[in-house]
């Protein structure tokens, strides 16, 4: 077997086509440093910084999605600069910048606001578009250790908490190992092919190998990587405990982003590396037991929660099963399916954690599902926003929830899979049970009497939560577009 590594040379193309991340790298330096230098007191400065830092990054994935002079390939085949790329990154920073709306009010009050947490998310960003572009198994490997060291600390962020510090220690833990697990598969895969290229190892895996079942044994292991970095069961056991432990500021980052980042992560490995006819049936076998698995456990557990942190972390696990769904449909289809399933997830996620926010206040923590009893006699307008984050993720039709379930469903159902289908959609309707829990709670129980009101937020919180919230209901009924965004992107990569 031929070690087919060269050396890579350096251009000026490669630059130019891995501008966003260089340009947010040097930002995340530079507010790194001024942050040394910023009184408590000027934290502000900190946060505007870092969102213009994102929107200036989006704009630059934008300007580069369009223009055809710039390669889609740099670095030898370690970046891919493609559609899917594009359409995961932009997803990435404006959650996180939503993010970033949200978590301010959140960790102001509790001291939380400091330059840490918008440096370690910048970099966590930065580690999470290198993953989507990755065309690699080493640069897959670094942009994902990016993202995770980045997360441990961000779990830690509130060193005085013991429920902060032990969800950080499981998540280090498990994620130390589930790392080591990706990384002697990823070893087993180059034994196998000879190679670390993603179209090298596809290429390698069609023609007559000396050790298939090296590489088959390989790819189980990376499986379990992506599994965990999904949250699939039986891998989620961090999941919970990082939810309900972390600040919901950081929770908020760490329950959107990462989830459209781990998608680009399977599709790049999955389908980029091992999606020939041959190896296609061997990953889509496992991905269908983590589904159903992910749907049962998820659904289940979670109705038994009182916690709502937790509740939308076991939520989480089973929204990751209707992600996997997609992925196994295969094809065109079913990664456009997944792909839409994740954005749109990201958004309503993040915006169910800023309504939290919300109801917080300097000692109270709005993470019981009892907090909200009444809500609707003290606030119609915040009522029916949760209303709306609601029924989205139980899959109401006009909400975007039930038109990401549809075309999942869809995606299944042409491959083959209907027996999926079914769990699929009997998992929805047990799903939709602790939701409209929430929504009874609110709108049919009675306050307690020191009920507390809504926390000190400013109005441009609320109008980014509003329009937030909003969008779920525009793209249930006119999502049309951005689904044909996410069709046209996968088909072009």
């Amino acid at each position: 077997m031929v070690d087919n590594t060269v050396a890579i040379a350096i251009s000026m193309a490669d630059v130019r086509a891995m501008l966003p991340e260089l340009f947010l790298l040097a930002a995340a330096f530079t507010i790194l440093m001024a942050d040394l230098f910023i009184a408590q007191a000027q934290r502000s400065v900190t946060h505007w910084l870092a969102i213009a830092s994102l929107l200036l990054t989006g704009a630059l994935v934008w300007r580069a999605s369009g223009d055809d002079s710039l390669a889609r390939s740099a670095f030898g085949g370690m970046y891919i600069a493609d559609q899917v790329a594009a359409v995961c990154k932009l997803f990435i920073l404006g959650s996180t910048l939503l993010a970033y709306v949200y978590a301010r009010p959140h960790l102001k009050p509790r001291g939380l606001f400091q330059g840490e947490f918008y440096t370690l998310t910048l970099f966590a960003v930065i580690g999470m578009m290198l993953l989507v572009s990755a065309g690699n198994l080493l640069s897959a490997y670094l942009g994902l250790e990016m993202l995770a060291l980045c997360s441990y600390a961000l779990v830690a962020l509130n060193r005085d908490s013991p429920l902060s510090s032990e969800a950080a220690m499981k998540y280090f833990v498990l994620g130390a190992l589930a790392s080591g697990l990706l990384l002697y598969g990823m070893s087993m895969v180059y034994g196998a092919t000879g190679s670390l290229d993603l179209g090298g190892i596809r290429a390698m895996s069609s023609s007559n190998l000396l050790h298939p079942d090296l590489l088959v044994f390989g790819l189980v292991f990376i499986v379990v990587g992506i599994a965990f970095k999904f949250g699939a069961a039986p891998f989620h056991a961090w999941v919970p405990d990082v939810y309900q432990g972390s600040p919901t500021g950081v929770t908020l980052f760490v329950a959107s982003a990462p989830k459209v980042a781990a998608f680009g992560m399977a599709y790049r490995l999955l389908d980029n590396g091992f999606g020939t006819p041959a190896l296609w049936p061997n990953w889509a076998a496992m991905l269908s037991v983590l589904a159903v698995l992910s749907l049962v456990i998820g659904n289940v557990v979670a109705i038994a929660q009182t916690n709502l942190k937790r509740m939308l972390a076991y939520s989480t696990v089973s929204h990751v099963g209707f992600l996997l769904l997609g992925i196994i449909g295969g094809g065109a289809d079913g990664f456009a399916a997944s792909l839409f399933y994740a954005t749109t997830y990201s958004i309503t996620v993040v915006a169910a954690f800023g309504l939290i926010v919300l109801l917080s206040r300097a000692g109270f923590e709005a993470e019981e599902i009892d907090d909200f009893r009444g809500l609707n006699q003290r606030s119609p307008f915040h009522a029916f926003l949760m209303l709306v984050v609601m029924a989205s993720f139980a899959g109401v039709p006009l909400f975007v929830g039930f038109l990401a379930k549809l075309q999942v469903l869809k995606a299944v159902i042409r491959a083959d899979a209907l027996w999926l289908a079914i769990v699929g959609g009997l998992c929805a309707v047990v799903g939709a049970f602790y939701y409209l829990r929430v929504i009874k709670v609110m709108y049919f129980d009675k306050p307690v009497a020191d009920a507390p009101v809504l926390g000190a937020t400013d109005a441009g919180f609320r109008l980014v939560l509003s329009g937030n919230v909003l969008a779920l209901i525009a793209l249930g009924i006119f999502g049309g577009p951005l689904l044909t965004w996410c069709m046209r992107a996968v088909a072009a990569s």
